[in-house]
Parts: C-alpha cells; structure tokens; sequence
C-alpha cells in the first residue's frame, strides 16, 4: 500500500439527506468524554475542585465559609482547565486523524463545528451547575461542622457572571483550538498570549484606561473580585470579547472550511 499522502476534497451530495443535528450533538458530546484525553481532563477536574473545596473549609477562617467564597473556590478549577476541553473538542480531529470519518459521514463542515461548539457549551454549562452544587453542599457542611458563617448572600447576577466568565473561557478556548487545529499550539497560545497581554498593560500605567476594552480578563476582574457585572463592564466584555474569542472563532472557521482533510 502507498504510503503517500491522498487529498480529498468532498462536497455534499445533495441526493442524500443530512445527518440530523441532535445526532451530531450527541456524537460530540460522546467524544468529549469517552476519548482518554476527555475522560481524564473532565475527571481531573473534578478531582481538582474537590480538593480545592476540602483545602478551603479546613484553612480558611469560620468567617469566610460562606457560599460566595466556595463558590469562587470551585471556579478557579475550572476556568484553568475548561477550555482545554473546548480545544480538544476541535483539535483532536486533526492530532488523530478522526476529521477523514467525520467529515466523510457529514460533509457539511459548518455543521459539524456548530455541534462541536453547542457540546462544549453544554458541558460549560453542567460543570457550572455541579460546581454551584458542590459550592453549597460545603457550606453547609462549613455552618455543620467548622462553625462556618453559612452566608448565602448571593444574588442572581451573580451566579449569572459566574456561567457568562467560565462559558467565555470555554468558547475562547474553542475558537484557539479551531484558528490552529494543533492541540500544543492552541494550549500555549491561550495560557500564554493573553498573559503576556495582561501583563503589558498591568506595566504601562498610560495604556489602564484602554485594557478593559482590549483585554478580555481585566474585563471580566470585577467577577473576580466578588461584584456584578454592570453596563459599562458588559461593553467591555463585548469588544474584548470580539477581539479574543469572536475574531479566532471566525478565522477558525475559515479555515476549517478551506482545510484539505488527509489520510495516510
């Protein structure tokens, strides 16, 4: 057998009737979790925030073992290690060579990214919720059995800017994962690049004014600081959020559709 490489270019025959979208989504969402690298990276997770949780109720003082503050604790898990998932949802097809089958079973490309994208956002979406979950189960172990205060004093927008700060993690990883379609390059370019962003207008007192608007974690600070997103934090969340997560995620997608898929 030839070991050269073979380009195949496919286009939809229109005789035949596409692949429903609910299968799709299932299919993606069956490749988030049963694949090794998925598996582990949802069970780390997981194991991660459980062990931040206990860290905190045994550490923290009685006064701070409130449910904002596990909340808080819950999140820093998962923003770090969320939108690994959202680039392994795109870039495994490309690292395992899988993208010749899926895209032979559903040529339509657009199709296959939009499932790709609603799956990552569900999973966002349910670790959110299970962190909420365990979030409150702490506290009331906390007020159980450390003396915790117990304070549930948090209030719709605030869970709100909780799914809107680790569903925007998740997509920009996603849209990383599709610009490059290489999982190492789309890791360290997440991590990497908007620190280093961050970092330069942290340094040059003249460019503060203007880093909310072109960096997408000083826009999203105030969640970090425990306060709500208002009008004008939402129009930086808007254009910074254009910049990192809306423009890779349209040049991704251009991309996509021009790629050649190979089989060796």
């Amino acid at each position: 057998m030839s070991t050269a490489t073979r380009h195949i270019e496919m286009t939809p025959d229109p005789r035949v009737a596409s692949v429903p979208f609910g299968r799709l989504l299932r299919a993606e969402l069956r490749k988030l979790v049963d694949t090794r690298a998925g598996f582990w990276l949802l069970t780390a997770i997981g194991l991660i925030t459980v062990a931040v949780i206990v860290v905190f109720l045994f550490v923290a003082d009685p006064d701070q073992l409130t449910f904002m503050n596990l909340v808080g604790a819950t999140a820093t898990p998962q923003s770090i290690l969320l939108p690994v998932l959202g680039i392994l949802a795109v870039t495994a097809e490309w690292s395992q060579r899988t993208g010749l089958v899926t895209f032979t079973l559903e040529p339509s490309r657009i199709r296959i990214a939009v499932a790709k994208l609603v799956a990552v956002v569900l999973i966002g979406l349910l670790a959110v919720v299970v962190a909420l979950g365990v979030a409150a189960v702490s506290n009331l172990a906390g007020m159980a059995f450390l003396d915790g205060a117990g304070s549930w004093n948090v209030g719709a927008a605030n869970v709100r800017d909780f799914f809107a700060v680790q569903l925007i993690g998740i997509v920009q990883g996603f849209a990383f994962g599709m610009l490059l379609m290489n999982t190492a390059a789309a890791i360290v370019l997440y991590y990497v690049v908007p620190i280093a962003w961050t970092v330069l207008f942290s340094m040059v007192g003249s460019l503060e004014k203007v880093a909310p608007w072109l960096d997408v974690n000083t826009a999203m600070a105030p969640a970090f600081d425990q306060r709500t997103f208002q009008a004008g934090d939402w129009a930086h969340i808007a254009v910074s959020g254009t910049i990192w997560v809306i423009l890779p995620l349209a040049l991704g997608l251009l991309r996509l559709l021009h790629r050649e898929v190979k089989s060796a």
